[in-house]
């Protein structure tokens, strides 16, 4: 017989209490914004049960198992679970992912919740998985960014992780990072991070965004933690990485694709930053289908 699948739970995926609380009303929000479903209890009796069979109608790396429990119990309760495959799994057309018996009334008010929830987010797993794969041999390793949608970042984030990545920062304190606007405002980069040393103490940890070989050098000397080559060709990438010892990490962003990724990654940055996992990832087709429980 084969085992059952076990599904960490949400407080395994999200340890973090913020992010947990995060998801928590990012789910009560999207059940608040259907209201009460009038068609449903126009044709369901309040006792009446359901099964429904998640289903995944193309190749895809399955990610958010984790919110049904929640769903569906924010949305009323009295629905057990039956996972067919494990979180993080890569499937092919036509694989049932879970099974949910219980509640007409639960089952069809979270219906559309968790398809939301999870197509998004086995969407960005996908994506996220064939950029992993063109790192495969390298030691680059691949981190998301900010660009997410508002509300849904901790999904998106968790999201990325399934697919195989890392996340950057979380948050605007997680670490520092002078970007562009911060270092024209400062007058230089040498400036920026003075400022920013001397505002906090201890500092977090300090990223320096350098447009040109030049600010490598500066930010270098200036010992910060890691150097964003932002938007460089490969032949600035290759000058710029040659100045960044290795007590300085070095991540390039800045318009990478599937097909630069290798030809990045070779030149061995540490990181490599992909707004598009988040912000371009198409969703996963995946489907409920419902049948009463004697059929």
């Amino acid at each position: 017989m084969v085992p059952t699948p076990r599904i960490p739970s949400l407080n395994a995926v999200f340890p973090d209490p913020v992010q947990l609380a995060q998801v928590r009303r990012m789910l009560q929000a999207a059940l608040d914004e259907d209201g009460p479903d009038l068609t449903t209890r126009g044709i369901f009796s309040r006792e009446e049960t359901l099964t429904a069979t998640l289903l995944a109608k193309d190749h895809c790396r399955v990610a958010g198992l984790p919110l049904i429990p929640l769903a569906l119990d924010l949305a009323g309760g009295d629905v057990a679970a039956e996972y067919l495959v494990e979180e993080g799994a890569d499937v092919p057309p036509g694989t049932r992912l879970a099974l949910l018996q219980g509640s007409a009334w639960t089952i069809l008010a979270a219906e559309r919740v968790i398809l939301n929830c999870m197509c998004h987010a086995s969407g960005i797993a996908t994506l996220t998985r064939a950029y992993v794969a063109r790192l495969d041999g390298t030691a680059t390793r691949l981190l998301d960014t900010r660009k997410t949608l508002p509300g849904l970042r901790a999904l998106e984030k968790y999201a990325v992780r399934v697919g195989g990545a890392l996340n950057h920062r979380m948050d605007l304190h997680s670490m520092l990072m002078a970007k562009d606007n911060h270092i024209d405002r400062a007058g230089s980069i040498t400036a920026a991070v003075t400022a920013l040393r001397r505002a906090y103490d201890p500092c977090p940890p300090l990223v320096v965004e350098c447009r040109t070989v030049a600010d490598v050098r500066e930010a270098v000397a200036l010992a910060v933690d890691r150097c964003l080559l932002d938007n460089m060709d490969l032949d600035t990438l290759r000058a710029a990485l040659a100045c960044i010892p290795p007590t300085v990490q070095s991540e390039v962003s800045g318009g990478v694709t599937l097909d630069t990724l290798a030809a990045i990654a070779s030149l061995g940055p540490d990181f490599i930053s992909v707004g598009r996992l988040t912000h371009s990832a198409p969703v996963a087709d995946l489907s409920l289908y419902i049948a009463p429980v004697d059929q």
